[in-house]
């Protein structure tokens, strides 16, 4: 409490040599109304030094935030921004995302796109290539294209047949690996990076064949799902350039890790939902192969059960339209003439469906009608309801 004490008739002091208070804490008599109340004020809290200076311990007893501890609270830190799990507000507002564990098939495809690239990656480099899934993750476009580490190439693509686009990002190391590994570079050494340049028309040209055998791999990769061709629009360097879809859109992102012994990088395969729309209801299956609203049990078991019913048949003789004028002035004894010779043919109906023809007669005490076509079949089977089903998401997909 010295150096407390100390302070506070330091304060005093200055206070008394201005003019202000004296050293006993008495105002001056020629100040004015304003500094004489500051003045007062001052005094007042010199007097009081214990109980200022313990105050004053009370308020710096509150703890002040840093930027890390701000920045985990809200969940808006940028340099993983999107990337990593979110927490705070920023978990808040992307919980309305559409997650990509919704669509269980796409999983199984990016597995499938790995083993599929280990393979052509090998045969293209002539080097021992590891390809690993890193993460698959729902960000939104906006924020991805922020956190991009620059340099970077960016090869905005397209699926013909879903009629949208994605987005291929490779990062500096990955590239200047490739380049290394394809024009000789020897083993054991770092690839040597050149930051604060473009990209030569070599580098480019390289990397672009990197991603058209990439692309290849993911066709084939989708292929059991849905045909699908990616080509290559453009290149670029600059986000800004590489805008595919809103900044507030969702999209799938999937990072993949390339390893060549001591070199290699990370690819990034970044997919709008938009663009994996017209496979959705492929994509939401649990396996490959399975069948929505279809069980063959069932199907058995209807098949069966409509063979073994009984169904009420007619046999109409003869059909008219007369005015309801006509119709209402009938008596009883009237005679109705029908236009039908004997020989006619009798048709058989199933409610208001023509089943088929036949001639009357007669068997014992009963009249019967015997056959002279074979039924009509059907137009609608299950062959037309599929035919009718794939139409449609071709129409939708259009």
């Amino acid at each position: 409490m010295a150096d407390q004490d100390d302070l506070a008739a330091e304060w005093g002091e200055a206070l008394a040599e201005q003019g202000a208070v004296p050293k006993g804490g008495v105002p001056a008599a020629g100040a004015e109304g304003g500094d004489d109340d500051m003045a007062a004020q001052w005094a007042s809290m010199i007097e009081d030094g214990g109980q200022f200076v313990q105050a004053g311990n009370k308020g710096g007893a509150e703890r002040i935030l840093n930027q890390e501890e701000i920045d985990s609270l809200l969940g808006f830190n940028l340099t993983d921004i999107t990337l990593n799990e979110n927490s705070g507000i920023r978990a808040i507002i992307d919980s309305a995302m559409v997650s990509y564990e919704r669509l269980p098939m796409l999983e199984i495809v990016f597995d499938r796109l790995v083993r599929l690239m280990t393979t052509s990656l090998r045969n293209f480099t002539s080097d021992n290539v590891e390809v690993s899934l890193d993460r698959i993750t729902s960000v939104r476009f906006g924020d991805y294209l922020n956190s991009i580490p620059l340099p970077a190439i960016l090869s905005v693509f397209k699926a013909e047949e879903w009629d949208n686009f994605g987005l291929f990002t490779v990062d500096s190391s990955l590239i200047y690996s490739i380049i290394d590994v394809l024009l000789g570079g020897r083993r054991g050494q770092n690839a040597i990076r050149i930051e604060g340049r473009p990209y030569t028309t070599i580098e480019t040209s390289l990397v672009k064949r990197m991603v058209e055998v990439v692309l290849a791999d993911a066709e084939q990769a989708f292929r059991p799902l849905s045909p699908v061709h990616f080509n290559i629009d453009r290149l670029e360097t600059n986000p800004r350039f590489a805008a595919i879809t809103r900044p507030a859109n969702a999209a799938i992102l999937v990072r993949l890790r390339i390893d060549m012994e001591d070199r290699g990088g990370n690819i990034e395969l970044l997919l709008p939902y938009a663009t994996i729309e017209p496979i959705r209801d492929v994509l939401l299956q649990m396996f490959m192969g399975e069948k929505f609203g279809r069980d063959p049990i069932w199907e058995g078991h209807l098949a069966t059960e409509i063979g073994q019913a009984t169904i009420a048949v007619e046999a109409v003789l003869y059909e008219s339209e007369m005015p309801l004028k006509q119709l209402m002035s009938l008596d009883v004894g009237d005679t109705l003439t029908l236009d039908l010779k004997p020989d006619a043919l009798v048709t058989v109906r199933c409610g208001d469906v023509a089943l088929t023809e036949g001639r009357m007669g007669r068997v014992g005490d009963k009249v019967a009608v015997r056959v002279v076509r074979p039924l009509r079949k059907p137009k609608t089977t299950f062959a037309m309801f599929e035919m009718a089903d794939q139409s449609s998401k071709r129409v939708d997909a259009q």
